[in-house]
C-alpha cells in the first residue's frame, strides 16, 4: 500500500479507525487527532509500531499507567530497562518517588494521575531520544493527552518539555512556572530521577524545588476543582 492509499483512510475524519493494521505504521504519514477510540486501542498499536527503529529494540512498549480520567497527567521523557521489561512506566526508584512526591500534598497516584512517556519505547542505554524519535512517536502523547484530557500537565524533565511544547529553554529556568500550550496549562518540573541524585533537601536545592513546585499543582487542582462544583 504506497503513501497516498494509507493516507486516503483518512478522507473522512469521523471515520472510526478500529483496526490497528490501518493506522499509519512509517513515521513520515501523520496519525490523526480522534484516530483511537480508547487507551487500550493505542496501546496495541504502540505494541506494534515501527514508527521510528526503537520497535525493533523493545520488549515492550510502555504506554501508560494510572486513572483515564486523572486531573493530572504526567510526562517522562523515556522508558527505562524496568520499563521496557515491565511495559510500564516509573516503576522503579524515580516512580517510587514520585509517587511519594504526589502523596506529600494528598494526591494519590493511581488515582489522581496519569503517567506517561514523550516516547513509548526505550533508547538503547538509556540514551536521551532523538529528535526524529520524539516526532515520530509525538502522535501517541497527543491522542493520550485527547482521551485523557487533563486538567494540568507536568512536563518531568527538558525533554518531556521541549517534545510537546518545543520550548528549549533549560528546564531550570522554567521549572515551577506555568506555561499554556495549546490551550491547556503545563509546568515543567524536575525530574524525579534527578531528585535522585540530589539528596539534599536544604533551600535552593532540587528536592527542596520539588516541594515548592508540588504544593503550587496541588493548589491549581484544588481550585480549579472548586471552580467545577
Amino acid at each position: 500500500m504506497n503513501s497516498e492509499e494509507q493516507l486516503s483512510l483518512f478522507d473522512n475524519p469521523t471515520a472510526p479507525v478500529s483496526q490497528p493494521d490501518l493506522i499509519p505504521t512509517d513515521a513520515k504519514i501523520p496519525i490523526l487527532p480522534g484516530t483511537y477510540s480508547d487507551m487500550t486501542e493505542l496501546a496495541q498499536h504502540c505494541n506494534h509500531c515501527y514508527r521510528c527503529p526503537l520497535g525493533a529494540t523493545r520488549n515492550h512498549a510502555v504506554v501508560g499507567k494510572g486513572d483515564l480520567k486523572a486531573p493530572i497527567m504526567i510526562v517522562g521523557e523515556a522508558p527505562g530497562q524496568n520499563e521496557d521489561e515491565t511495559g510500564l512506566p516509573f516503576v522503579g526508584k524515580a516512580g517510587q518517588l514520585l509517587d511519594k512526591i504526589l502523596a506529600s500534598v494528598g494526591l494519590n497516584a493511581k488515582e489522581d494521575a496519569y503517567v506517561c512517556n514523550i516516547i513509548k519505547c526505550r533508547p538503547p542505554s538509556n540514551r536521551v531520544p532523538t529528535t526524529e524519535e520524539v516526532a515520530a512517536c509525538k502522535p501517541y502523547i497527543l491522542e493520550q493527552i485527547r482521551l485523557v484530557d487533563p486538567q494540568v500537565i507536568l512536563l518531568t524533565g527538558a525533554t518531556a518539555v521541549k517534545g510537546l511544547t518545543g520550548n528549549k529553554t533549560g528546564i531550570t529556568k522554567i521549572r515551577g512556572t506555568w506555561i499554556e500550550w495549546e490551550g491547556r496549562l503545563c509546568m515543567p518540573i524536575l525530574h524525579p530521577a534527578y531528585l535522585l541524585r540530589n539528596a539534599s533537601r536544604e533551600q535552593g536545592s532540587p528536592k527542596w524545588l520539588m516541594w515548592q513546585d508540588i504544593q503550587l499543582v496541588k493548589a491549581k487542582i484544588d481550585e480549579l476543582r472548586s471552580a467545577s462544583n
